[in-house]
């Protein structure tokens, strides 16, 4: 069934408006004609089942008949992505929201080579995969700031998987202490490079790093205080400077982790970081 994504209020027999490319699309692209069935979200509501009430010149007219799935959320996860070309920059938005990313941010670095960037036509394909993938929200896309401000405004709370291609641990093995499930955990043991690393169980106990203790399960749904909140920082075409590199290693909230022995395009890069975070950390097994 057609799926789409509409930013006003759902309730029972309350009328929806698209917009007038939407409405084209449901009756130009679509041929769905008056009393057609379709699902509408909202990314608040949850997903109702809505009826074509009206075919009017300029767009439809729906009423939303009844909710099909209550509102739920997926893990609290941003990638955060330095500004490549822009067809890869499409690509790595598209792939975000189809792998449950919640919000995408694209940053500015010193060897960033930038394409100029539409937001009008990312929020579009954001939008589009949401549809697609049966999510109930669409991931927001920000305007490109430059790394250092981001890092200097870093949230509380909220944990950095860095992918470092300079080196790092396997990236399963980095994430292991953060996983729901058994991967090997054990507590996080964070070296003078920076890197986090996963003890032996019968490493002997301490005081765990405030930053690098395993926060306890989401909740099924995605849910409430125990989710935890992680951001994924894909870097340059050139990669980092030395300096941010060594200002990214420091920082007691990251992660660094390698995505394996090849060097990656940053659309590549994306897709595998993200795979690799939710097979570990992610929604995937809820």
């Amino acid at each position: 069934m057609i799926r789409l994504h509409v930013t006003q209020s759902l309730s029972a027999a309350a009328p929806v408006a698209p917009t007038l490319d939407q409405s084209r699309y449901l009756t130009q692209v679509m041929r769905l004609k008056v009393g057609d069935d379709l699902l509408v979200f909202n990314g608040h509501d949850g997903e109702w089942r809505c009826t074509i009430a009206e075919v009017l010149k300029k767009g439809v007219i729906l009423r939303a008949e009844a909710q099909v799935r209550p509102q739920v959320h997926g893990p609290d996860l941003e990638l955060i992505v330095a500004v490549v070309k822009k067809a890869r920059v499409e690509t790595i938005v598209e792939k975000a929201a189809e792998l449950g990313a919640r919000r995408v941010r694209l940053v500015l670095t010193k060897r960033t080579n930038a394409d100029r960037i539409r937001l009008d036509r990312l929020d579009a394909i954001a939008e589009e995969a949401a549809e697609q993938t049966g999510r109930m929200d669409v991931p927001a896309v920000d305007d490109p700031v430059k790394l250092d401000a981001l890092l200097d405004g870093w949230e509380a709370g909220r944990r950095l998987m860095f992918c470092d291609e300079t080196g790092g641990a396997p990236a399963m093995r980095a994430l292991a202490p953060y996983s729901p499930s058994p991967l090997g955990g054990g507590a996080l043991a964070r070296g003078d490079d920076g890197v986090g690393r996963a003890e032996q169980p019968d490493a002997l106990p301490g005081p765990a790093h405030p930053a690098s203790a395993a926060p306890s399960p989401p909740s099924p749904n995605g849910e409430g205080e125990a989710q935890p909140k992680w951001s994924i920082l894909i870097g340059p075409e050139g990669g980092f400077s030395p300096e941010e590199g060594e200002r990214l290693r420091s920082l007691p909230f990251a992660t660094a982790v390698s995505l394996g022995p090849r060097i990656l395009r940053a659309d590549t890069a994306a897709i595998a970081a993200m795979t690799l975070w939710q097979a570990a950390v992610g929604d995937w097994e809820r």
